[in-house]
């Protein structure tokens, strides 16, 4: 049987690919599974290999993370800019935004990460729901602090609902999409009041 050659990657290749793994193993099996040794297995390189990249687990986690949030960030801002111009119904933020920490991790992600002690777990998050506020602000100064409300509300939002939304929902008896609804209807109270003014 011939022995398996495996291609030789060069150290950003090997990085995308090492986050690439993680991420579709944070999706498939939650953020607990995401260590260096399976993600070292998924793409076929060695434990070494990965902690000479990323210096440990928490490591690669941040970057998993940090790598997440600029996705993200990027996907809801290019939404927010095109609702804030009326092209897009505000309700497809929200369901981007709750889906990033959903249904794509990032709010399992986070939250496992400073139970497990990693206290700066979310500042990759954190900077670029920073650095997007802030471009989405940009040259509209008297709507800057609104903006600032909405995403810290909707961030908090979605944030709750990917860690208790089905719980929560179940128990009180209410739809599971009820805090989407809920996240929506303040994001277009918050637009109907900017305009009133």
């Amino acid at each position: 049987m011939p022995a398996t050659v495996r291609k030789r990657l060069s150290p950003q290749e090997a990085r995308i690919a090492a986050l690439e793994a993680a991420r579709a193993i944070l999706i498939e099996d939650g953020p607990q599974a995401v260590t260096l040794k399976a993600v070292a297995a998924r793409i076929g390189r060695t434990h070494a290999n990965l902690l000479h990249h990323f210096g440990s687990a928490a490591g690669l986690q941040k970057a998993l993370i940090a790598s997440m949030a600029e996705t993200i960030t990027a996907i809801i801002g290019a939404a927010a800019m095109k609702a804030r111009a009326g092209d897009q119904n505000p309700r497809e933020v929200v369901d981007l935004t709750f889906d990033a920490f959903d249904s794509e991790g990032a709010g399992a992600l986070a939250s496992w990460m400073i139970l497990s002690g990693n206290q700066d777990a979310l500042d990759p998050i954190l900077e670029a729901i920073h650095k997007l506020v802030d471009d989405l602000a940009e040259g509209h100064s008297e709507a800057s602090m609104s903006i600032h409300e909405e995403t810290l509300q909707l961030v908090l939002m979605a944030l709750g609902d990917a860690l208790l939304g089905g719980p929560m929902a179940r128990a009180l008896g209410l739809p599971r999409e009820k805090a989407r609804d809920l996240a929506c209807q303040a994001l277009l109270a918050s637009r109907a009041g900017e305009h009133a003014d």
